[in-house]
């Protein structure tokens, strides 16, 4: 009944507009304190801020973020989907394969799907429109490819999970990378779906001669540089995660110094966009620990778990039923706001069943990719609206429903097939 009465309240404070850090830390301080006492909740306050703000694995999360910043300011989105059209344009659908590719690329050094989203749309949506793509196929392509921002490392999402839950950052990362690889196939096939059914959707662009198609794959060096440089240090062992986004950092900054993007006005730009993100992160983060010792005091795992038992799932049946759940809060929550509200509840849940953490945050990944292109709030497409001011919200959601079907898809195989998620982790330790 405590918790209950503290979730009417969060969602109430968020209703009324409340930034969620804020609305999560007051509920979590006030909950607490009437249980256990005002003292011990100032306490248990106070050195969760300590704790988070000054920890040294949580340093990943600001250098990550302004490597993505440096990256864009760099110009190598644009880069990244030249690069892309270039090797599948001239097909049906290639345009929008190829911002999906892109939007894979530029996730790989950004880690945030919304900045996936805002990049590309400014980027392809243009092109798309010139070569007479369908509205609902152009933004349904660039709104499901945002979503693997938060899922191909370096991801951000990853991150806030591994440090709720005390899983190793780096294995998170390495696991990522074969479902946002299937997720890149998966969504291109959605694309060739689209236009068998509607040759008109997506007309084949021009053919580049083999020489300009050559240049412009050499000049996205440098993402899969930095790339290659991250993860391949994490899964070698040379770097720890923290170590290898200040390499990622340092490399983005020599990048744009090298293409001579970085202006002393420019640079100012990239830190105080990083220090906003990052500021916001770190509160919202703090925020969800404080409400997550309320809920854990309220006895709220403990009451999930006698519930489930209560119904005699089989442990493959209590992930199917956390995953409908998944897909049915995305309606109405974004990605982020799942991931604080849920994984205090689930992952004990989930761990005590025997089910790797690992595999399980990869899993919750992929259902909240889900959640940023659900109406009717999915924040990738109102990012788009945003860029896009004249394209209804209607078309683009009309559009983003293939991409639906084939993240559904991709779920159900990495539920069946845990290895596509474990096997490249486990031979980290090797």
């Amino acid at each position: 009944m405590n918790a209950a009465i503290g979730f009417i309240a969060l969602f109430a404070l968020l209703l009324f507009g409340m930034p969620l850090a804020f609305a999560l830390g007051i509920v979590g301080f006030v909950g607490f304190a009437l249980m256990v006492g005002p003292l011990p909740a100032g306490a248990m306050s106070a050195q969760i801020a300590w704790d988070t703000l000054a920890s040294y694995s949580l340093s990943v999360l600001p250098l990550f973020v302004l490597m993505g910043n440096l990256v864009n300011h760099a110009g190598l989105s644009k880069q990244l989907y030249a690069a892309s059209n270039a090797m599948v344009g001239h097909f049906k659908g290639g345009l929008a394969m190829a911002t999906i590719v892109a939007c894979g690329g530029f996730a790989s050094v950004s880690g945030s799907s919304l900045a996936t989203a805002a990049t590309m749309s400014s980027i392809a949506m243009p092109s798309m429109r010139k070569y007479g793509y369908s509205p609902a196929l152009s933004s349904g392509s660039v709104a499901a490819g945002g979503t693997l921002g938060i899922l191909i490392p370096p991801s951000v999402i990853m991150v806030i999970y591994g440090s709720m839950t005390e899983t190793s950052i780096g294995a998170l990362f390495i696991a990522g990378i074969v479902p946002g690889l299937i997720g890149i196939l998966f969504y291109a096939a959605a694309v060739r779906f689209t236009v068998w059914r509607d040759p008109e959707a997506g007309p084949a662009g021009p053919k580049l001669p083999l020489r300009d198609r050559l240049r412009a794959i050499r000049e996205v060096w440098a993402v899969l540089g930095l790339f290659i440089l991250i993860i391949g240090g994490i899964y070698l062992g040379v770097f720890t995660p923290t170590e290898a986004a200040g390499m990622g950092a340092s490399g983005a900054f020599i990048i744009a110094l090298v293409k001579r993007t970085l202006t002393p006005a420019a640079f100012a730009r990239v830190l105080l966009e990083t220090v906003r993100t990052s500021a916001m992160l770190m509160c919202v983060l703090v925020g969800a620990l404080i409400f997550s010792n309320f809920v854990n005091v309220a006895g709220v795992p403990s009451q999930v778990v006698a519930l489930i038992n209560w119904f005699g799932l089989p442990p493959i049946g209590v992930i199917l039923l956390l995953i409908v759940f998944y897909l049915i809060l995305g309606c109405v929550f974004d990605s982020l706001a799942m991931i604080l509200l849920t994984v205090p509840i689930f992952f004990p849940l989930v761990t005590g069943l025997g089910f790797d953490p690992i595999w399980f945050g990869i899993l919750i990944v992929v259902a909240v990719e889900i959640s940023l292109i659900t109406p009717p709030i999915g924040m990738n497409i109102f990012i788009i609206r945003t860029v896009m001011t004249d394209l209804p919200v209607t078309t683009i959601y009309r559009g983003v429903v293939p991409f639906i079907v084939a993240d559904i898809i991709r779920l159900g195989l990495i539920v069946a097939v845990p290895a596509l998620i474990l096997f490249l982790p486990e031979q980290m330790g090797k």
